[in-house]
């Protein structure tokens, strides 16, 4: 088996033109109904560039094997959720923490169950290439853009934030994958997890706020 590091995973090079970002999406599209059909083993480029109705060539100006295939579909995916996270946290500085977690929660889990069957095809092919890199940016952009929101917060001050903002982070990441990998995802339909997320949440915050002082 060849070492995950020394596959090539960068896309040979970036669609320009409307028919190519065409061609793209459709290749990206293909990719999760394959590996939902098929499971990331059985994955090939052949069944990838059949199932787009592109010719292998074509898939090969773009991506030179399935690794790179999934490596491009993370980094899209990552990107995508840290700017949701990043514009909800913005929009929402200087309100109540309450509701900051409320935003948080809502839209983390929001792209999560957009397309669920992304979300579960990513999770399903996590095994085949190292992402490890694209998920700590995600994660650290996330946790920047959080933490910079709950300072903003009139109505709670934290001793360490940072240790509080990662800690909050790391349940909010962990609860949503082993929901996804537990084949539960069914639990956010009914918004009933993200309301239990966002008390256990806010009851972590409350608990972890310095109390205010009397003046």
């Amino acid at each position: 088996m060849i070492p995950k590091q020394t596959l090539a995973v960068n896309a040979r090079k970036t669609p320009q033109q409307a028919r190519s970002t065409s061609t793209v999406e459709a290749i990206y599209e293909a990719t999760i109904q394959v590996l939902l059909a098929e499971g990331p083993s059985r994955l090939t480029t052949t069944l990838v560039a059949e199932r787009a109705g592109v010719s292998v060539g074509s898939l090969y100006q773009y991506f030179p094997n399935k690794q790179a295939l999934f490596y491009a579909l993370n980094q899209r995916y990552l990107n995508m959720l840290a700017e949701r996270v990043e514009a909800a946290c913005l929009t929402h500085h200087g309100k109540p923490y309450a509701q900051m977690v409320d935003a948080l929660v809502s839209t983390y889990t929001k792209v999560k169950i957009e397309r669920r069957d992304v979300t579960s095809a990513l999770y399903r092919a996590a095994a085949e290439v190292n992402v490890a890199e694209l998920v700590e940016s995600m994660s650290r952009r996330v946790e920047a853009a959080s933490e910079a929101m709950f300072a903003s917060a009139p109505d709670a001050k934290f001793q360490d934030l940072t240790r509080v903002n990662l800690t909050l982070s790391n349940v909010l990441r962990g609860t949503v994958r082993t929901v996804f990998e537990r084949d539960q995802s069914e639990l956010f339909i009914d918004g009933s997890l993200q309301s239990q997320l966002t008390l256990m949440i806010c009851a972590y915050l409350n608990a972890a706020k310095v109390p205010l002082t009397a003046t």
